[in-house]
């Protein structure tokens, strides 16, 4: 009856009931790092059946793993370390998801009270370590095996897994102190409780049922010039996601700006444009002038693009942004109106009028500036970055996974990854935007997905987190790593800063003299150098079931800065001249 349940001592019972309430609370994955004082955490996680626990060595590397398993199963993941500055080698990743609405449950031990403050070995001030970027902070109790304190844990863990699921979804922190013995030593304390167990103890919890919710979010249309902005977006359900956009955007008779995070941008099956060479367009003064909206609809965080987010900015539109958790999400700071809840809750409110030249102005802009950057890069010889989005985009299979670092790769995918209808399924860590923890995110995507992810990097990001490579043994799943290779910070280039140099190169580019080669083998990941597109393509269409493989690509970063402006003006021109 008490299967899960540990009556060993009192460390071992807390920890069970613990682990206990939070399967029955549907949590099905754990990282654990290993070290002394979290112990009694770490028996009664690798002991309860329905909880797949995986060691991490790295604290910030197990935290983006289970920031990247969170992300794709879109349930809390717990994550286990011990006392002292492991606690903090876990922020970067606390505070990715707090701002990206990532449920983790951040369970830290600690020392008991007498035990801090006085030199003792492994102990910090963990007291609200993580500052305002958990949605709850909770010390709890050094372990008791009162039934009514059992009551207060239970409790305290079933509050804490509802609020790190609960709009605005984000991650909580449980401080858990443990006096000696940690391991699962008998003693008699518990003796007498084992054998007057309450048996309906747990029966009140139940995991959340996942449903169609059957709330609206009313839009009211008051202009034919309208936009839907549809920014960085991680559905539960894509497929559903899209369907009801969809509709609003039929309905509405607005064309879409899709960001290529967007699960719009992949979906097919619209009947008004959708726009993903918004960025070139834009960058058109007169088309800029001519395409102001009126009104905008705003689906989560804003593009990437700082072409859009300016034009927009100066528009003066009318804007309904939709905030999961009602916080303002707007930093455009324009005439916006929020609306807390989900998008798939956006219904249109009365018939708007119609301007059909202005869709058409979109559409035409769209195809035109397509094609100049479909032409342009096909007529580039070697390896060049812009061309990597273009075949992982055509030789994927539809519903591929892929994750895509920030910086420089992110902004490729948005300027060049096409309108599909092949249902992609982009992750990202876009709510701080850093590039730490890039592998470990991907690692934990990847891990247990049904079928192969790809990570698309850069060098540097990759590099920032090597020790993630430490968990690939661990990985139940394929990853492949897309390592575009430019020696260096690539989104530099296209900074102001990028033509002082001295000190541009050596503070900014920061190239890195590192043989990946050798690194992969000192790790035991396949390695394979890629040194064209042919190559390349052959490589990413060939199958990969499991473990990490590395795609090694070395670029000209300078050359291919040069080539993206040069792109990006041909698409510009070409929009321009199509509708003007």
């Amino acid at each position: 009856m008490h299967s899960t349940l540990d009556f060993r001592n009192a460390n071992s019972l807390w920890c069970s009931v613990l682990v206990e309430t939070l399967a029955r609370l549907g949590v099905r994955h754990a990282v654990v790092s290993p070290g002394s004082r979290s112990t009694p955490l770490t028996f009664a996680f690798v002991r309860h059946p329905k909880i797949d626990t995986t060691p991490v060595l790295d604290e910030r590397s197990a935290a983006f793993f289970a920031l990247g398993l969170a992300r794709r199963t879109h349930q809390p993941v717990a994550l286990v370390c011990t006392s002292g500055t492991a606690v903090a080698n876990h922020l970067p990743a606390v505070v990715e998801a707090s701002e990206g609405g990532v449920p983790l449950l951040v369970l830290t031990a600690d020392r008991p009270p007498e035990m801090r403050a006085c030199a003792s070995g492994q102990t910090i001030d963990q007291q609200k370590i993580f500052g305002g970027f958990v949605r709850l902070f909770h010390e709890v109790a050094v372990p008791e095996t009162r039934p009514q304190m059992l009551d207060y844990l239970r409790q305290t863990v079933a509050n804490a897994v509802e609020t790190a699921r609960r709009a605005p979804r984000g991650p909580v922190h449980l401080n858990l102190p443990f006096r000696d013995p940690l391991p699962p030593i008998a003693d008699d304390e518990t003796a007498a409780l084992e054998a007057n167990w309450d048996a309906g103890f747990f029966d009140h919890l139940v995991a959340p049922e996942v449903g169609v919710s059957h709330m609206r979010l009313l839009v009211r249309a008051s202009t034919a010039r309208g936009l839907i902005v549809a920014g960085p977006a991680n559905p539960s359900c894509r497929s559903e996601y899209t369907a009801r956009l969809r509709e609003l955007a039929e309905r509405l008779r607005w064309p879409v700006i899709a960001d290529a995070l967007s699960p719009l941008r992949h979906g097919g099956g619209f009947d008004v444009p959708v726009v993903s060479c918004y960025d070139a367009i834009l960058r058109h003064e007169a088309t800029a002038r001519d395409l102001v909206p009126r009104q905008v609809v705003a689906l989560g965080d804003w593009p990437t693009s700082k072409v859009l987010r300016g034009w927009l900015a100066r528009s003066g539109a009318e804007t309904v942004l939709i905030s999961s958790g009602g916080a303002n999400r707007d930093a455009l700071h324009g005439r916006t109106r929020t609306l807390a809840g989900e998008a798939t809750w956006l219904v249109a409110e009365g018939t708007p009028p119609r301007d059909d030249a202005y869709t058409s102005a979109w559409a035409g802009a769209e195809v035109a500036a397509r094609g100049a950057i479909d032409a342009a890069l096909r007529s580039e010889p070697g390896m060049v970055e812009p061309c990597v989005c273009r075949v992982l985009a055509e030789l994927l299979p539809a519903g591929a996974r892929l994750f895509v670092a920030s910086s420089m790769p992110v902004r490729d995918v948005e300027y060049f990854w096409p309108v599909t209808d092949k249902r992609f399924e982009f992750h990202f860590n876009r709510g701080a935007n850093g590039i730490d923890g890039t592998l470990s995110t991907a690692l934990g995507v990847a891990h247990e997905a049904d079928g192969p992810v790809v990570l698309l990097t850069g060098d540097l990001a990759f590099l920032h987190d090597t020790n993630g490579l430490l968990s690939a043994p661990k990985l139940r799943g394929a990853l492949t790593v897309v390592l575009v290779d430019n020696h260096g910070g690539g989104i530099f280039e296209h900074l102001p800063v990028a033509k002082f140099d001295p000190p541009f190169e050596e503070f900014f580019a920061t190239p890195q003299a590192v043989d990946f080669a050798r690194l992969c083998e000192a790790y035991g990941i396949a390695y394979e150098a890629v040194q064209d597109r042919e190559r390349f393509a052959g490589a990413i269409t060939t199958s990969w079931v499991r473990g990490v493989r590395v795609l090694h690509l070395r670029t000209d970063r300078k050359r291919d800065a040069a080539l993206r402006r040069r792109v990006l003006d041909a698409a510009s021109r070409a929009a321009a001249e199509a509708i003007l």
